[in-house]
């Protein structure tokens, strides 16, 4: 039987214990600040960036790893003949899965590149499912397959409190139903099919509380969810009512909060949270 070995890009929201558990390889990108160059959590964390970019001049730019580093790691990875299982970030967000793909074409191993379609815990649900079904002895395609049922069947919602970021790293043409001149307003947004779309849109703190509230009691009605997770960019006040009452009235599924990636955080600005789900 020959071993699926997993990859994915550090955009993605896993504990330290999920990524040593099922030996998950977390290939970083990473962010200039101000002409300063960092790896993505491995000469900066989450905490520090945020800081950085506070006190930044310019906004951070971000970027995919080379397509050397990821041939480099595909190759060490195939050398006792395994495969590899390389699940990314959505393509709206970054070019990585592109990387990844022009790698695999490099590599002399077998390897196959998902891009997810999400990010973050929504990217982290396919990589656990198919880290445990690998473990399992799963082929490749029954796994691809899952993957792709997870991805169908997962939810996420994200607040923006200020648009700047967006506005100046040019996701904001990408968001469907959004007007570029209304800076200093509230917006809700749906990652779905690899898209952005604007739900819900105000100019207070009402609007993303009351969404937030009617969406955590819709989840409710929803069968089987199987797993929660809610990020955020330096909003861990803001998001800890929502945790309380997802816990309140889910009390039995699995919910991690955590600060966000850099590289969403970038996209985001402070002050943005993330809450998603899958179920089935």
């Amino acid at each position: 039987m020959t071993k699926i070995k997993l990859v994915t890009d550090s955009s993605i929201q896993l504990t330290p214990d999920e990524i040593s558990t099922n030996d998950i390889h977390v290939i970083p990108l990473t962010i200039s600040i101000d002409g300063t160059t960092y790896i993505d959590g491995q000469t900066i964390t989450r905490s520090e960036f945020m800081d950085k970019m506070a006190a930044a001049k310019d906004l951070p730019k971000t970027s995919q790893p080379a397509i050397g580093s990821f041939a480099e790691l595909y190759d060490e990875l195939t050398a006792d003949g395994s495969e590899v299982l390389s699940v990314h970030m959505t393509e709206t967000i970054s070019g990585t899965v592109n990387s990844a793909r022009q790698a695999a074409e490099l590599t002399n191993g077998n390897v196959t590149v998902v891009d997810s379609d999400f990010t973050d815990r929504a990217l982290a649900f396919q990589v656990l499912e198919a880290a445990k079904m690998a473990a399992a002895g799963a082929e490749m395609d029954a796994i691809v397959a899952r993957m792709a049922t997870v991805r169908d069947n997962t939810t996420l919602i994200m607040g923006v409190s200020n648009l700047d970021n967006l506005v100046k790293g040019g996701r904001m043409s990408r968001v469907s139903g959004m007007l570029s001149s209304l800076l200093n307003i509230k917006v809700i947004l749906q990652l779905k099919d690899a898209q952005l779309t604007a739900l819900q849109k105000g100019r207070g703190m009402k609007t993303i509380n009351k969404f937030v509230d009617e969406f955590i009691q819709e989840m409710q009605n929803v069968k089987d969810i199987t797993a929660i997770g809610i990020s955020h960019a330096d909003a861990a006040d803001m998001v800890a009512p929502y945790a309380e009452k997802i816990r309140s009235l889910l009390p039995n599924v699995p919910l991690l909060v955590e600060p966000t990636d850099p590289v969403i955080a970038t996209h985001t600005g402070a002050g943005a949270f993330a809450i998603t789900y899958y179920h089935g």
